[in-house]
């Protein structure tokens, strides 16, 4: 079975918008910055900061939406959701966010409290053995 299953950690890059609703439900929309590390063609090490939106319904799993600030040091768990917009020019676009079921504040998680099948690769180069041969 396969699953669209997304687990991010990052800084909060803005004031998230918190959002109560008439049906009485609280959306929280926020952006974090996650940061890779990796070598380039050259053998330099490059560092890539990608920036992710998520969406955040207020419920379980959820923190009080109000504790969250830019900076906070947050780990996301969810699902990718592709979302397609109209620009103002008229040319269709499409995008992706993040829809939360979980956020943890990261200096207060705990190895025990992710899911079994997460795993973090330390070591993010690739081997030699696997890299394309030019011409080939």
């Amino acid at each position: 079975m396969k699953k669209n299953y997304v687990r991010l950690e990052g800084n909060v890059g803005f004031t998230p918008r918190v959002t109560p609703l008439e049906s009485g439900a609280t959306v929280m929309r926020l952006s974090i910055a996650t940061n890779d590390r990796f070598k380039n063609r050259a053998g330099e090490f490059v560092d890539e900061t990608v920036w992710h939106n998520i969406v955040a319904w207020k419920g379980n799993g959820m923190p009080d939406f109000h504790q969250i600030h830019t900076g906070t040091p947050l780990t996301v768990i969810g699902k990718l959701k592709p979302v397609q917009y109209t620009t103002k020019t008229g040319i269709e676009k499409m995008t992706y966010e993040i829809v939360a079921s979980q956020i943890l504040f990261t200096a207060e998680q705990k190895e025990a409290d992710l899911p079994e099948e997460v795993a973090v690769a330390e070591d993010t180069t690739i081997p030699e053995s696997n890299k394309k041969k030019k011409g080939k």
